[in-house]
């Protein structure tokens, strides 16, 4: 059932919303492989996963905040597109032992480096977390410049407005070691942190 109503969405987001936002992408066959991969994207608006999840045929599963959980029926929809809670602000141990599950079941999942939602192109301070669940399971991580999704649903919002939207998909990254040290991690998130930068900024010009 889950898998039925993704692939319904996805023709939604396909058929009206890429149209809507005039939606451009350049890079996708980096998601084309097989195997645990970790998308890791700029976050500047609430389109950011619905407009990703048309780039790739392969499920995209994904952490969410918690509170997008809080009213059940859109909860059950959340769940049916793959994604599951995580708790901000706080060592979420059982959102993060879920990620590794799934990951080491080969899939492909969403997280944003950044946390929360940022403004600008700037990329905001990343949390180590992306570089903990790569080194733990050995997944490479795809850095994903978006730009025009947040002038077209900014913080705030209820609803769209068209707006070019560009997306780059970037190089994989390989993942640190499986045992490197809390330093290691650190240096390997601030790559992650150039990778995206270079990714939105040719995001940008792409509008």
């Amino acid at each position: 059932m889950a898998s039925v109503v993704y692939g319904i969405t996805r023709v939604f987001i396909l058929t009206v919303l890429w149209p809507y936002f005039r939606v451009n992408v350049s890079g996708g066959d980096h998601l084309k492989g097989e195997g645990a991969v970790i998308v890791a994207p700029v976050h500047r608006s609430n389109l950011d996963s619905l407009i990703l999840a048309g780039v790739t045929r392969r499920r995209l599963r994904a952490l969410a905040k918690e509170s997008l959980f809080q009213i059940r029926p859109f909860a059950w929809f959340m769940a049916a597109l793959g994604a599951f809670p995580i708790r901000r602000g706080s060592a979420d141990r059982e959102s993060l032992r879920a990620a590794r599950l799934l990951l080491d079941e080969g899939v492909l999942l969403l997280v944003f480096p950044e946390g929360g939602r940022q403004s600008g192109d700037e990329i905001g301070e990343l949390y180590d977390g992306t570089a903990f669940l790569a080194s733990r399971t050995a997944a490479s991580v795809v850095p994903v410049g978006i730009a025009g999704t947040e002038e077209a649903m900014p913080q705030g919002a209820r609803f769209p407005r068209p707006h070019r939207v560009s997306v780059v998909v970037g190089a994989p990254l390989s993942p640190p070691a499986q045992t490197a040290k809390r330093s290691i991690l650190r240096a390997w998130t601030v790559d992650l942190a150039a990778s995206l930068e270079d990714a939105q900024q040719a995001a940008r010009s792409g509008l």
